[in-house]
């Protein structure tokens, strides 16, 4: 088992605040679930899982992260270079707390969740597992981001070659269906899944037109909302390894015009999310 942090640690960091704070009821307040979900890997679920993440603590909430891949790790990583590097260079940079969790240890991601928290950001692996099936079937909001291509719509649904009609959803679209079954059983909860379309400069406006096609209508035949991703560029790769997000550009010596649309991209998919908890806050801490 693999672990940064303690879901234990982590839960009992905001359980002080959360029992005696806000409208000063005992209870604590389940939190927002925000799951970044995706069987494909390359599609920035980790990058935007984190810009949520930072997103949200910067507009004042209290945020816990777990990384559902403990083999890659990335999101956990991308937080800890974020640390490592504030360290080193003696910068007031917050982190939230990161758990890496694995199949079998859905118990450890209840107890997170139940943890006193006003949001919790899930990053699940690129491919089936038991963990990552549990958290989306846990979510108030499923990210998904795809490349804007036919490659990863696939992961949606299936498409006539000819037309480009969608024919039928695929497997990813049935997980979800199922996991949507899941939370209402369990609750009577709704999970409100938003498609991220990341834009490839590379890829041609007839293209893309297809692909917008064919997203809009099997929007409406399972229920997701279709919202802009972020752009397909450098800049996201170089801040991985000082931990940093578009929100730290005080931090990055060599900013760019690239920079300051990607921050603008930032602003509008946090907009998109339509979170019930602090969305302006979120907007304006990116702004």
């Amino acid at each position: 088992m693999s672990t940064t942090g303690s879901a234990g640690a982590a839960a009992t960091e905001a359980n002080g605040a959360a029992a005696t704070g806000g409208n000063g009821a005992g209870a604590l307040r389940r939190p927002h679930v925000i799951v970044l979900g995706n069987e494909k890997g390359g599609s920035g679920k980790s990058t935007t899982a984190v810009h949520i993440a930072m997103a949200l603590e910067s507009a004042g909430l209290k945020v816990a992260v777990a990384d559902c891949d403990h083999r890659q790790k990335s999101t956990a990583r991308y937080l800890e270079n974020r640390l490592a590097w504030a360290k080193r260079h003696d910068l007031p940079l917050t982190s939230p707390p990161v758990v890496v969790l694995e199949d079998g240890e859905t118990d450890r991601l209840d107890e997170l969740i139940a943890g006193g928290f006003d949001a919790v950001i899930i990053d699940t692996p690129g491919r089936d597992s038991e963990i990552g099936r549990a958290a989306i079937a846990r979510a108030d909001t499923l990210v998904t981001p795809i490349n804007d291509s036919f490659i990863d719509f696939d992961l949606l649904g299936q498409v006539d070659p000819d037309s480009f009609k969608v024919t039928k959803p695929s497997f990813y679209s049935e997980l979800v269906w199922k996991a949507r079954q899941q939370r209402a059983r369990a609750d009577g909860g709704t999970v409100d899944w938003v498609v991220l379309r990341n834009r490839l400069s590379s890829l041609e406006a007839r293209n893309r037109k297809r692909v917008g096609g064919a997203l809009d209508e099997l929007s409406k035949r399972i229920g997701f909302r279709v919202a802009p991703g972020l752009s397909e560029r450098v800049i996201f790769r170089e801040l991985f390894p000082r931990g940093l997000t578009l929100l730290d550009m005080a931090y990055v010596s060599d900013a760019s015009v690239s920079h300051v649309a990607a921050r603008a991209e930032l602003r509008e998919l946090i907009a998109s999310l339509q979170l019930p908890l602090a969305n302006r806050g979120a907007q304006e801490a990116v702004a």
